[in-house]
């Protein structure tokens, strides 16, 4: 982007410079139709008011178990341990996270094209869709921790250049959610409102944010202000269920002190026609794995 089309660059969004906002949406939640798609209206209805829907069953036995394997494979593999785009708790040493899975793995590469996904996706998102980030997350018994509030949208734009809120994170449970084993939180309702975050984004800030969320987390006060007027859902479920959620909503996972570990696959779609440009409030852009400039279409 040459200067001057930075300079004329209209940012809808601001975040990360010195003032804490809270501002209305400005874009559409649900982009597509009943007619479009597997989801009906009232299910698309819930997305739009609640900012998130769930599927009981996504996937079969046979395909979880498949998943699982190829979970436990990339876990214990060397090569991918050495890998940047595998993270791990930093005290433990566990994985936390394998990011670009997608392309690592071909299991991982057909659940993430697979037609009952991207066709969702394609619905909710009104267009072609592109993989931004995918990665299978751990959360294992005793040792996993938590993940701060925040909106995902917020770190996208700010550090990906991500322009627009339509995009949309599909999180495949490789394992069964209980209350108490640090499942996913949402604030239900909290996507229809934008929390601007003070604080300049550091350098390389993705190295630590990966780990442990530091800048994008919105203050006290305002995460207070929002739980007690949206309140928090809990995202419970058997292994095989998924949980589809907007870009923009506020939410979070606490640690895992039982000894029932959870996994799950993380995959996020971006319509085609909202493409990441420059970083909206970062001195340069995430490295590919974590944000894709690959824009072919899903599916």
């Amino acid at each position: 982007m040459t200067a001057v089309a930075e300079q004329n660059r209209i940012d809808t969004y601001p975040t990360r410079g010195g003032e804490v906002q809270v501002l209305p949406r400005e874009d559409k939640v649900v982009w597509g139709t009943a007619a479009d798609g597997p989801l009906d209206q009232a299910t698309l209805d819930h997305y739009e008011a609640k900012g998130y829907l769930a599927i009981d069953e996504l996937v079969g036995a046979a395909e979880l178990e498949e998943l699982r394997a190829e979970l436990e494979r990339l876990s214990a593999d060397p090569a991918v341990r050495a890998d940047e785009r595998c993270i791990v708790e930093a005290k433990s040493q566990e994985v936390r996270s394998i990011f670009e899975v997608h392309k690592i793995s071909e299991v991982f590469k057909r659940i993430a094209n697979d037609p009952r996904v991207v066709g969702r996706a394609k619905q909710l998102l009104g267009s072609d869709v592109y993989i931004h980030q995918s990665r299978v997350n751990f959360k294992p018994g005793f040792e996993g921790k938590d993940f701060m509030w925040h909106s995902d949208f917020e770190t996208w734009h700010a550090e990906d250049g991500m322009p627009r809120m339509r995009a949309v994170s599909i999180s495949i449970s490789l394992t069964d959610n209980y209350s108490y084993n640090g499942p996913l939180m949402i604030m239900p309702g909290s996507h229809k409102e934008y929390i601007s975050c003070d604080g300049a984004t550091p350098e390389d800030n993705y190295k630590k944010s990966l780990v442990m969320q530091g800048a994008g987390t919105p203050d006290k006060a305002t995460l207070t202000e929002f739980a007690d007027r949206y309140g928090i859902d809990v995202m419970e479920g058997k292994a095989g269920g998924a949980t589809m959620f907007d870009c923009n909503c506020m939410h979070a996972s606490n640690g895992n002190v039982t000894p029932y570990p959870r996994s799950n696959v993380f995959i996020v779609f971006n319509s085609v026609e909202n493409i990441t440009q420059e970083p909206y409030a970062a001195p340069v852009a995430r490295p590919e794995f974590i944000s894709a400039t690959d824009f072919t279409p899903a599916g």
